[in-house]
């Protein structure tokens, strides 16, 4: 598609876009006493105008109903878990047995990393991307510790020298390197800093191929990329509600687990009382009885509230579908990107777009590295009212979230900086 830098152009790009209506179910911060331009959806997404209404209604169930609201609310709370799960499902690539809402993101990857790594013998080195999001390592860290391995059995992959991103054929080449040794491959879908989109479904065959397990915290990227976790083959999987599902801050997290471990109750875990056989629940057994697929990897009852809001951006998903949001996912980033190469050239590279080129190896984000006074241009932007993300030592992401963000919003963003002297 070929772009134009005008602001009219933007206008008429808004006016063709398919999911321009969306934007209007969204509400935009109003802190700022200009017009905000919000580009923070990989960190925290809007909040939808329908969601103070669903947690209104459990609340109203809840003082009607009290503790029989279990049962006798409009959407009862024994079950709430399963009016998010096919919506999820779908997102990600995924079986309903495959997929559960539950606890959170962190929790989420303990929980099931107690059940897939298991070291044994030399085999015990876990894989992971350099510079993954510091919870997921301290999570890998910690896991190695509790198993009495060591730090040095955390192989981390990172870019090349004089490089921002990481080479797929060296993820491959180290999986091949240490195919003896390899007791996981545990790496972030789209990696936070540069907004890389890794080759998910080639990683886990090759983690397969050497006998390894293989799983991935998916935070940027369920909502974002399309992702078809079933298909793939993939072990194990997790991610957050709050970024690109706009689901509440540290909302309710989702994970995944792979049908063809749905009945394995020989995988080690930590149970509790909700991941226990619904058709006994009540009988109180002193012995676990996991349920089938991933809801036997719950802990506790549900926490309504944070599911109620996760419900509402869940509709907004449905009603858009992921294959449009991925159309305009491209379109909308390959033209912030034009609109940066272009300024780039007009004020002689004062910038790095550091998040890969290929539209099959990013979502919705680009991460730009000034070149001088970057935290300068990132605190202009606030001013003038661009909600942006800024990461030491010099990158601000920036993320066009197909569902609210707007071509004219991507255009102002560009001439903010083009401004900037």
């Amino acid at each position: 598609m070929t772009f134009e830098t005008s602001l009219s152009f933007a206008k008429e790009m808004d006016q063709q876009d398919p999911l321009k209506d969306f934007r209007e179910q969204f509400i935009f911060p109003s802190f700022h006493q200009k017009q905000i331009r919000y580009f923070t959806g990989n960190s925290l997404g809007l909040q939808p105008k329908t969601t103070r209404l669903v947690v209104n209604e459990e609340l109203d169930d809840w003082a009607k109903y009290g503790v029989d609201g279990h049962f006798m609310s409009r959407r009862p709370w024994y079950s709430y878990h399963e009016e998010l799960t096919a919506m999820a499902a779908n997102i990600v690539g995924a079986k309903e047995i495959e997929t559960v809402i539950t606890h959170s993101l962190t929790t989420n990857i303990h929980l099931l990393l107690v059940s897939f790594y298991q070291p044994t013998g030399i085999r015990k080195k876990i894989i992971c991307e350099k510079k993954a999001f510091p919870s997921d390592q301290y999570a890998l860290q910690s896991q190695l510790k509790f198993h009495g391995c060591a730090r040095e059995d955390l192989i981390e992959v990172e870019p090349r020298d004089g490089e921002h991103t990481i080479r797929h054929e060296d993820i491959i080449a180290t999986i091949d390197k240490h195919k003896d040794e390899i007791a996981l491959v545990f790496i972030g879908g789209v990696n936070y800093y540069t907004g890389q989109f890794f080759n998910l479904k080639e990683i886990t065959a090759a983690g397969h191929k050497v006998g390894a397990r293989v799983g991935f915290d998916l935070a940027h990227a369920a909502g974002n990329v399309n992702l078809k976790l079933h298909d793939w083959g993939v072990d194990f999987a997790m991610w957050c509600s709050y970024k690109y599902l706009n689901s509440s801050p540290g909302g309710v997290s989702g994970l995944f687990v792979h049908e063809k471990h749905a009945e394995d109750t020989s995988l080690p875990r930590f149970a509790g009382w909700w991941g226990h056989d619904k058709e006994k629940r009540f009988f109180m057994e002193d012995e676990f009885y996991p349920i089938k697929g991933a809801e036997g990897w719950q802990l506790s009852n549900a926490p309504v509230l944070g599911m109620a809001a996760h419900l509402s951006s869940l509709k907004i998903f449905q009603e858009a579908g992921m294959d449009r949001i991925g159309e305009k996912r491209d379109v909308i980033t390959a033209y912030l990107e034009f609109l940066l190469e272009e300024l780039n050239v007009k004020k002689g590279e004062i910038l790095e777009v550091i998040t890969p080129k290929n539209p099959k190896e990013r979502g919705s984000q680009l991460s730009i590295l000034f070149k001088k006074d970057g935290k300068q241009m990132f605190d202009r932007l606030t001013e003038a009212g661009v909600i942006a993300d800024w990461r030491e030592p010099n990158v601000i992401r920036v993320a066009p979230a197909p569902l609210y963000v707007s071509y004219e919003d991507c255009w102002h963003f560009v001439d903010i900086i083009n401004k900037f002297e």
